[in-house]
């Protein structure tokens, strides 16, 4: 039942009834289970948690931070790893034990930005020595220099999202900063607001509060400040901070979760996107794309059309000559197909890449050569990475241009686990992150690409490039920790579930499994959240499959109607061409909305019977569910629908939404919401 507004006090204060009974008595000698063999949550909280690879521009170094957890100290320790890309040489680590963030400032030089003794942040500059050939390690090994060499100071403590490109030579960065945009009054601000006298806070426009954080007066925005190694080797930075927004009404990185992928930098200018100054942030998610001189000396000029929704990771191609984003169509929607846009500065010309593809790129790079563009895109419940050659640019904007399938045909580099970061490298090699069921981040490299369309186009390329590329490992973080804990990779199983449509899961087999045993286990079914999310081949510490089949459960988790990676549903995808995995479009992003308590459930329900079917070694009476989010959302319309007959002798429900009407009611994302709060919803609990 659903109270008017005006009702909501009254029913609050109707009294529960006394005769709830309690809950059933803990087992007192509850102990998880662990072991040499045994994968457990400690294990899984203790683990290193590897970054992604972050290369220098030559190519042959890269860092990656590692995080650590300890038990015994109850601390988090980082730390810093310089690793050869394409040698046997050691990698050489050190300690951040002040934290901070790592850049590259040239070659051998890394930036650590840490804070300070006077409210500020400080630049150090840390030299990295040795050789990098495997002929001469044994004689030069890598290191770190420890104790970093001072190069300047940022007047504030909260700045991030470094970005420095030695071709422009200014650092730039985010930071929040008050109505004047100016950084270096900040700190008197800070104070002031402080001791304004009051804790009141006065918003004439939403967001009041965006997730868990009040909105106060500050705002990010970007700012750059010279930075260049002089002739005397010796590093030098300005004290001028140009703000290139200041006075526009944009404020970039887009919040709550915006960052370094919300702008990219040049030799002359930054390019970043921001929400539509002129909309009312809670209400939609239309964003546009600006490029601006890297000293603020010219006004912004946007390069998006106006009829877009959400962008994300806007990026220069390294000639300066074009920008690449990703764009989606509708405003207001967070989960629409997000479509790769290219815009060629020198015609002033902008035309949509992938049209006619149906899935949503998550990442982009150009090649050194600005020849092709590298992206990731999640498919069949995996992150892979695509390319394409960069097509001649239209004679005029259009969101379907008419291109030979050469550049309209995404070429797949990679099929399994989930790829998080990618960076082209000189002479046809890419660097890359990626994490599986088995294993957290590990970085890998693959070789031998083609530089030209030449060598796209023609198999007998007298330079014997691959389109495919050589894939190798660089690291084995965790490999030597996992190696005894016995962890399911995850066995895919399919089904047909609601309209007929082919149903995508995971099993994951407890420990100690063998085939053909008599034995039974218990069972989890996660429910994922989203509810336009997926589960994939992809490390986890929120939610990992192997932190349950270390304590001998089966695993079932089903990605039903509403996932993705599988079709957002208004593109029918064209047979096997080019390397491209080729599924049927299975309308499943899309067709979640407005159907919540809908065909999900039929997915679900369908997909439980076939898991039971399938491996019986499964012992429905000792089944449970879990989720988060919409999964949490699930577990209630579960717990509230029993003729479902899962038979779940428990269930989990983690931040779920226990009501889809009431749940516009406490969000100030109001583009989410924006239809419930005017139409009825359905007894099956539809939603948008």
């Amino acid at each position: 039942m659903r109270f008017n507004l005006p009702l909501w006090g009254l029913a609050a204060q109707v009294p529960l009834s006394p005769s709830i009974p309690s809950s059933p008595p803990m087992n007192a000698n509850f102990a998880l289970k662990e072991g040499i063999e045994r994968f457990s949550p400690k294990d899984l909280v203790e683990l290193d948690r590897p970054s992604a690879a972050v290369p220098n521009q030559a190519g042959d170094l890269a860092f990656v931070t590692v995080s650590r957890y300890s038990f015994e100290d109850k601390k988090n320790h980082k730390s810093l790893v310089v690793l050869p890309i394409e040698s046997s040489f050691t990698s050489a680590e050190i300690p951040l034990d002040k934290g901070g963030e790592i850049f590259w400032l040239t070659g051998t030089t890394l930036a650590h930005v840490v804070e300070g003794k006077d409210d500020n942040l400080e630049i150090y500059a840390h030299d990295c020595t040795g050789s990098y050939s495997a002929a001469t390690a044994s004689e030069e090994p890598l290191k770190i220099a420890t104790e970093g060499i001072l190069i300047g100071s940022i007047p504030s403590k909260t700045a991030t999202n470094f970005r420095y490109n030695p071709a422009s030579r200014h650092l730039v960065f985010s930071d929040n900063v008050y109505g004047d945009g100016d950084l270096t009054t900040v700190k008197d601000q800070d104070e002031a607001w402080e001791n304004r006298g009051n804790s009141a806070y006065t918003y004439d426009e939403t967001y009041v509060r965006h997730w868990d954080t009040w909105v106060g007066p500050k705002k990010p925005q970007l700012f750059s400040v010279l930075l260049q190694l002089n002739p005397d080797r010796a590093w030098k930075m300005g004290t001028e901070f140009h703000a290139p927004l200041k006075g526009t009404g944009h404020y970039s990185p887009v919040e709550p979760f915006g960052g370094t992928d919300d702008f990219d930098v040049s030799a002359t200018h930054i390019v970043y996107t921001t929400k539509d100054p002129e909309l009312p942030l809670a209400w939609h998610t239309k964003q546009n794309v600006y490029i601006v001189d890297i000293m603020g000396r010219t006004k912004p000029r946007e390069l998006t059309s106006g009829k877009q929704g959400a962008i994300h990771s806007p990026v220069f191609s390294k000639q300066g000559d074009k920008v690449a984003w990703l764009e989606l169509d509708k405003d207001g929607y967070e989960s629409d197909r997000a479509k790769i846009v290219i815009y060629d500065l020198h015609k002033n010309v902008r035309y949509t890449l992938t049209q006619r593809w149906d899935r949503s790129p998550e990442q982009l790079a150009f090649n050194k050569e600005g020849t092709f563009i590298y992206f990731t895109a999640g498919d069949q419940a995996r992150v892979k990475i695509y390319y394409l050659p960069v097509p001649p640019t239209p004679s005029h904007s259009t969101t379907d241009p008419q291109f030979d399938k050469v550049y309209t045909e995404p070429f797949e580099l990679t099929s399994t686990g989930a790829v998080s970061s990618i960076h082209t490298l000189y002479t046809g090699r890419l660097l890359f992150t990626r994490s599986s069921l088995t294993s957290p981040n590990d970085v890998f490299l693959i070789q031998h690409l083609p530089r030209y369309l030449s060598d796209y186009t023609d198999p007998k390329s007298a330079e014997g490039r691959k389109r495919e590329g050589d894939i190798q490992q660089v690291t084995r973080f965790t490999e030597a920790k996992l190696a005894e804990k016995k962890l399911s990779p995850g066995e895919e199983f399919h089904f047909t579930g609601a309209n007929n449509k082919k149903i995508q899961g995971w099993a994951l087999k407890p420990r100690g499994w063998e085939e053909g045993q008599k034995k039974k286990y218990p069972v989890v079914l996660l429910i994922h959240g989203g509810p336009q999310g997926a589960w994939e081949d992809s490390w986890s510490t929120r939610w990992n499959p192997n932190a349950f089949t270390g304590q001998g459960y089966f695993v079932i988790s089903i990605n039903p109607t509403g996932s993705t990676t599988f079709g957002q549903g208004n593109v029918v995808r064209t047979p096997r061409v080019r390397g491209l995995h080729i599924v049927f479009c299975s309308d499943l992003t899309d067709a979640i909305k407005e159907d919540w308590g809908g065909k999900p459930f039929v997915d679900m329900i369908k997909g439980w019977k076939h898991a039971l079917e399938k491996y019986p070694e499964i012992d429905p009476d000792r089944a449970v569910a879990a989720g988060a989010s919409w999964g949490g959302y699930a577990i209630n319309w579960i717990q509230g629908h029993p003729e479902y007959g899962f038979g779940f002798k428990a269930l989990i429900c983690h931040d779920g939404v226990f009501d889809s009407a009431y749940n516009g009611y406490s969000t100030d994302e109001l583009f989410f919401v924006r239809i419930i709060l005017w139409s009825s919803t359905d007894p099956r609990g539809r939603s948008d």
